[in-house]
């Protein structure tokens, strides 16, 4: 990385590099005129990972790593803060700053628009604005909540609503209820006007992380000990599990629930549990879901690995309730003993600090986002809105919001395009704007003339308009 300093300019750099630092990944990419977050947004690895032959793999390395066995992780965002930058600047130089960086800029050229969780302490955000300016010299800079980036998102066409206003061009959308449930954390942060408004934010305290370690208890207990494979069961979770809309009925048809003599389950067993093929790194390098086949099962209880159709050796790990009772905890922390609501509650939670004159346009355009939001059935759950019609639900535990929500009150739920990207999306349009973008960012020559205490209040009150 270059360390020759140049003299900073009142004129913004053309350039503006706009970095959603997650915990799991690290969405990052270049402003461009129109804006895509297939082409223009890299999804990277934001970790440091050691595999069983002690080789280390930095950010983007990981992803051509062969063996994900025994696999550990060094992650710089711990509960949604940055709170390493040794290892977090190991990953900005091997990703924006080396010669072979996929990235790669020259940060005295560059302008830097970086998204950070909400509510983050203001400890941790003065060494951020000092690692941009003092360590990485980028030209310009700024930093907010990533939620708020999603108002600069075309929210008129998620929803089915008449396109705005030629005017409106480059502004945020006046209202949007930003439901971000990632790796850490689950947030519900009203923003309104492209601001959040602070004392309406909600956090749970589940999110991907949560959910993968949850998931290695339950297999470890009862089927194999799987708590030093995270990537393998991070990938079991990702490909196999849902959110159910009728998690009772599930409940039963897996034999874990209240059956009546007589009865059949709703649903049948065959329908939920399915045989997950574990990856032997050698000739398979990823899991394969298969059809349950009760007979493979019988016979790897008893020999331990079963033959696989292409006549090699395969180990099987079926998974039942597990599909739907390790997501189902966004919903309902209670069952395992958290003192936190669920994902509705705290949507409402997050209203009460609210005026009641926000609740409808609120309610009316929620958004979510984060890579949780994958999940099958998670729109369902919570109400949904496709590019269909609206959908009629009969269940009552398919609409959580709808049912808590004043009833006058009309209730619109969208999962974005791409939830992953969606934050970085809405920034990479915000950036474009430069006029939009000059009353926001403030240059390397400012921060050395008024300070890091400057900054941070500038920052925290600042507007993104």
């Amino acid at each position: 990385m270059p360390r020759h300093h140049k003299a900073a300019e009142s004129v913004l750099p053309q350039r503006t590099l706009v970095v959603d630092n997650g915990a799991y990944t690290m969405k990052a990419g270049f402003a461009t005129p129109s804006p895509n977050e297939e082409t223009d947004c890299r999804a990277i690895p934001n970790c440091i990972a050691k595999s069983r032959d002690n080789r280390l793999w930095v950010g983007a390395q990981v992803e051509k790593c062969a063996d994900y066995g025994d696999m550990t992780f060094r992650r710089p965002v711990q509960k949604g803060y940055l709170v390493n930058w040794e290892a977090e600047r190991e990953i900005w130089d091997n990703t924006f700053f080396d010669r072979a960086a996929g990235l790669k800029c020259d940060p005295h050229d560059t302008s830097l628009l970086l998204a950070e969780a909400p509510n983050c302490p203001a400890a941790l955000q003065t060494n951020c604005d000092q690692m941009v300016f003092e360590e990485f010299e980028f030209a310009a800079y700024r930093r907010c909540v990533g939620a708020s980036l999603n108002a600069y998102n075309d929210m008129a066409n998620l929803f089915g609503d008449q396109p705005r206003s030629p005017t409106s061009a480059g502004r945020p959308v006046e209202c949007v209820l930003v439901i971000d449930t990632g790796y850490s954390h689950t947030t519900v942060t009203p923003v309104y006007e492209g601001r959040p408004i602070q004392q309406a934010i909600r956090r749970l305290d589940i999110g991907g992380k949560f959910l993968t370690n949850y998931m290695k208890e339950t297999l470890s207990v009862r089927q194999m000990d799987v708590r030093d494979e995270t990537y393998l069961v991070n990938q079991m979770k990702e490909d196999a599990c849902y959110v159910s809309t009728a998690f009772k009925n599930d409940l039963e048809s897996v034999g874990k629930g209240p059956l009546t003599a007589g009865r059949k389950p709703p649903v049948r067993k065959e329908d939920i549990v399915v045989d997950f093929v574990l990856p032997d790194y050698t000739t398979r390098m990823r899991g394969e879901l298969r059809t349950h086949d009760p007979t493979t099962m019988a016979m790897r209880t008893k020999l331990g690995a079963v033959t696989g159709p292409d006549g090699k050796k395969e180990y099987i790990m079926a998974l039942g309730n597990e599909r739907f009772m390790v997501p189902e905890l966004l919903f309902s922390p209670r069952d395992i003993g958290m003192k936190q609501a669920g994902l509705a509650e705290t949507v409402l939670l997050s209203l009460s600090g609210l005026p009641p004159s926000l609740w409808p346009s609120m309610l009316a355009n929620i958004l979510v986002v984060g890579g949780n939001a994958k999940f099958a059935g998670f729109e369902n759950r919570l109400y949904v809105l496709s590019s269909q019609p609206f959908m009629i639900l009969t269940d009552q535990s398919m609409s959580e919001i709808r049912q808590l929500a004043p009833a006058e009150c009309v209730v619109r739920i969208t999962i974005a395009p791409d939830p992953i990207k969606s934050t970085w999306l809405g920034g990479a349009r915000l950036a474009f704007d430069k006029a939009a973008l000059k009353d926001i960012m403030v240059t390397k020559q400012e921060y050395q003339e008024h300070g890091s205490t400057w900054l941070l209040k500038k920052f925290s009150g600042g507007s993104t308009k």
